[in-house]
């Protein structure tokens, strides 16, 4: 489905939750366009995996616990010390359990919040002051359907990327007067192992909510968040693009 090239030479990414789903498709393309990528992953597995098979030298990993704000500024300057970060994508994230909030257990809220909020401000935080410095930098922060319209059962993971897209807001408003664009995107259901983590019962209510009939392809996502990513993009910023196949019309 590569049907528009973009140039991404000179470029350099880091791509969070990279190691698979929506993240392993993104970095890829960005290596097909001349990028270099640091996956960051709290999956050692995944990221041997990804490694091994892409087999691209300008693919490095790093297993990074994006809820961690000091694995991620020091895996932060372990970057900054041979280049600078151009692009971010914050992907990483869980969906948690399904549970009725009530009953949710507290323990895991606050995990799934931590990884899905959390996880975009510790990246932000640590790398826009290297995007201030060079006056560049685009960043893509992936939230969800479910943040602009609250999902039943799933009220941790709707919350924080309800609060991922009022960050990427503030911040691209911060960042209005620099060459610097920070937008979030907002799937629906895709083909991801994420709808592994969600009861049949669960995915098969997503699915009934998408006027399109089917769930999102990964690679449709990926020209999205690599069109936000690129120098072309050069006006819009702190905006909220929807890819839910008619789910979310606003």
């Amino acid at each position: 489905m590569d049907k528009i090239s973009f140039d991404f030479t000179n470029k350099t990414a880091v791509v969070t939750g990279g190691a698979q789903g929506f993240g392993l498709d993104i970095t890829k393309r960005f290596l097909r366009s001349g990028a270099k990528v640091i996956i960051w992953d709290i999956d050692v597995k995944m990221l041997d995996k990804a490694i091994k098979n892409i087999n691209n030298p300008n693919l490095s990993i790093k297993k990074v616990d994006v809820s961690n704000f000091k694995e991620v500024e020091n895996s932060t300057n372990e970057i900054l010390e041979e280049t600078n970060i151009d692009i971010l994508i914050n992907n990483a994230g869980i969906t948690g359990p399904t549970a009725s909030l009530w009953e949710y257990d507290v323990e895991i809220w606050k995990k799934v919040v931590d990884i899905n909020l959390m996880g975009t401000f510790n990246c932000c935080r640590s790398i826009v002051p290297n995007m201030i410095k060079n006056n560049y930098g685009r960043i893509v922060n992936v939230a969800s359907v479910a943040g602009k319209d609250g999902n039943a059962n799933a009220s941790a993971y709707s919350t924080g990327k309800a609060a991922a897209i009022g960050l990427t807001k503030s911040l691209g408003k911060e960042l209005a007067d620099k060459n610097i664009a920070v937008n979030a995107v907002t799937p629906a259901g895709a083909k991801t192992r994420i709808l592994d983590q969600m009861t049949k019962e669960h995915v098969q209510r997503m699915l009934s909510k998408v006027p399109r009939g089917r769930f999102l392809e990964v690679e449709e996502f990926t020209s999205l968040v690599c069109w936000l990513s690129s120098e072309e993009n050069t006006f819009s910023t702190a905006a909220v693009f929807d890819i839910s196949g008619g789910r979310s019309t606003y």
